[in-house]
């Protein structure tokens, strides 16, 4: 298995809840290293860039205002499978839907408030690391 990265998101319901410690565990359990984490804030337009996937569906400007709402985490992880890996560890999406012992049936409010984003792919983990983080800010 090659080691991989991908992009991790603390959301902002869970930054205002003060649970990056415990889902940052959660992450390192897994067996993933964090090899950049920052603190930050997304704008209106770095939120609407970020989810601009999502530009045409009818939550997008709702998304794009709850990400702004408060503090998030920005993370690289890194580990075999990390993207998988990731995915696994976040759980589903809809937490109503996700497995038990996962962040967001743990963690998560609703499915807009689900306290994680992770990248579903390796193609957009490396876009979304670098929408965040410039090469000499991730230290393996």
């Amino acid at each position: 298995m090659a080691v991989e990265r991908t992009f991790s998101m603390i959301k902002p319901d869970a930054t205002e809840r003060n649970l990056v410690g415990a889902i940052t565990t959660m992450i390192e359990d897994s067996g993933l290293r964090i090899i950049a984490s920052r603190r930050t804030r997304m704008t209106q337009e770095k939120a609407a860039e970020f989810y601009g996937v999502h530009s045409e569906r009818p939550f997008f400007q709702s998304l794009c205002d709850f990400m702004c709402s408060g503090p998030i985490i920005v993370q690289v992880l890194e580990g075999e499978n990390a993207v998988k890996k990731n995915r696994e560890i976040m759980g589903a999406t809809n937490p109503e839907d996700a497995e038990e012992g996962t962040i967001r049936k743990k963690h998560a409010v609703s499915l807009e408030k689900n306290s994680v984003h992770g990248s579903d792919s390796l193609e957009n983990a490396a876009i979304e690391i670098e929408h965040f983080f410039s090469e000499n800010e991730i230290h393996p």
